[in-house]
């Protein structure tokens, strides 16, 4: 009997055990869905404020490209948040359902027994019936014992009264909270019929654009062969810099010149581990700015057939923006990039950031920087108008992601 009573009661802890593990499961992932939504409106928010209507009007065909593109895919992924927020509204809806239809069962069967409770009782309902219960005891123990059962009774009556009440208030709550998230369905519902009917516009426009450039192809290949040149240029100076200060280095330490990583100081080892500690935890390079491109292949969105590769990332910002390192090292390198601006190389033990479309240098080779400390000024483009730093991240002479390094990029 007693290790049944056990088995009950391990059961019963489980279930509400379970039972409460879904529901903080389903409130973390709303307020993670929420978070996310609110990060995706931001980023349209500030796609949309850096581009001014003087901007739009000196940007070139194919930066009208890579804009759009880029709206389009975060208007995507805001959707899709969207409709994820939905359907775990969707799963909370079923469940307090489920939860009101064996609440009523409950609560009517409690009334159930309560009513023929009371019914019973009320046949024996005066004082004198009781006394009588009581006195026609054949002994003072048994007397004792129905009075001990009438006392029983009494109490059983007033918890029944109170699960009622309390099965009541639990069915009004969980009633206004289907009133509540039947709003909050019907506000996602609205908000993303909005942004379906913004992105179309943004496809349709995508749509018009493409249908000029291809009139003038060879306008666009120009402008796109002219930044592909460029980017390569700067890809092969970074790495040839990478190599040189892992040969200085080297030298420096009584190693190979010819080896492909760097020999680490004591000191160095220790910054190079804390840089690799806080993987997805580094600070962006800009205080205010957005992700415009990303890390790796990607499809090109007038011939989807030509694909590019991005070595670092491109973040969008303000007129007259700094640029930061992003961790606590030394200025290895300032280069100037032929017809381009200036990079500036940030060691950190053996992994490199470059930092690249630099104006206005405010640093030295050399010198010790901090995180978060400024290390010059971003170009603006007087074409364009765009603010624009592209950003890259080296393991010695590794290519690293730096979406993965830096925090919610």
């Amino acid at each position: 009997m007693i290790r049944y009573k056990h088995t009950n009661l391990l059961t019963v802890l489980l279930v509400i055990f379970l039972g409460l593990s879904t529901v903080y499961g389903q409130e973390a992932e709303k307020a993670a869905l929420e978070a996310k939504r609110n990060r995706l409106k931001n980023e349209i928010k500030k796609i949309n404020s850096l581009l001014t209507k003087e901007i739009k009007e000196r940007r070139t065909v194919l930066d009208q490209v890579e804009e759009i593109d880029q709206k389009i895919r975060v208007r995507q992924e805001l959707i899709k948040v969207t409709n994820q927020q939905a359907n775990l509204i969707n799963r909370q809806l079923s469940n307090n359902l489920r939860k009101i239809g064996r609440l009523r069962i409950e609560l009517t069967n409690l009334k159930n027994d309560y009513a023929e409770m009371i019914r019973k009782s009320y046949k024996s309902k005066s004082g004198q019936n009781r006394l009588m219960f009581i006195f026609s005891s054949e002994s003072f123990f048994q007397a004792y014992k129905r009075l001990q059962y009438m006392k029983q009774y009494t109490a059983f009556r007033k918890k029944q009264g109170a699960k009622i009440e309390e099965k009541t208030e639990e069915l009004q709550l969980l009633n206004k909270g289907l009133i509540v998230q039947r709003k909050e369905k019907e506000k996602l519902a609205n908000t993303n019929r909005r942004d379906q009917k913004r992105l179309q516009q943004e496809k349709n426009m995508q749509r018009d654009l493409l249908a000029t450039i291809r009139k003038n192809e060879s306008a666009y290949k120009t402008q796109l062969n002219r930044k592909q040149k460029e980017a390569r240029a700067l890809d092969r100076k970074i790495e040839a810099l990478i190599r040189e200060a892992i040969a200085e280095s080297n030298k420096k330490a009584g190693k190979s010149s010819k080896a492909t990583t760097f020999a680490l100081t004591p000191e160095a080892k220790i910054i190079a581990s804390n840089f690799e500690s806080n993987k997805g935890k580094l600070i962006w390079p800009v205080d205010k700015g957005v992700k415009s491109k990303g890390y790796g292949e990607y499809a090109d969105p007038v011939y989807p057939g030509v694909k590019h590769y991005n070595n670092g990332v491109t973040i969008a910002t303000e007129k007259g923006a700094s640029v930061r390192s992003v961790f606590e090292g030394e200025v290895s390198a300032i280069i100037a990039v032929p017809n381009g601006n200036k990079a500036i190389q940030v060691r950190h033990g053996n992994f490199i950031t470059t930092y690249y479309n630099i104006a206005k240098v405010f640093v030295k080779k050399g010198q010790r920087v901090a995180s978060k400390e400024s290390l010059g000024e971003i170009f603006t483009s007087p074409s364009s108008g765009k603010t624009e730093l592209k950003f890259f991240l080296y393991k010695d002479t590794k290519r690293l992601n730096p979406e993965q390094w830096v925090y919610r990029m």
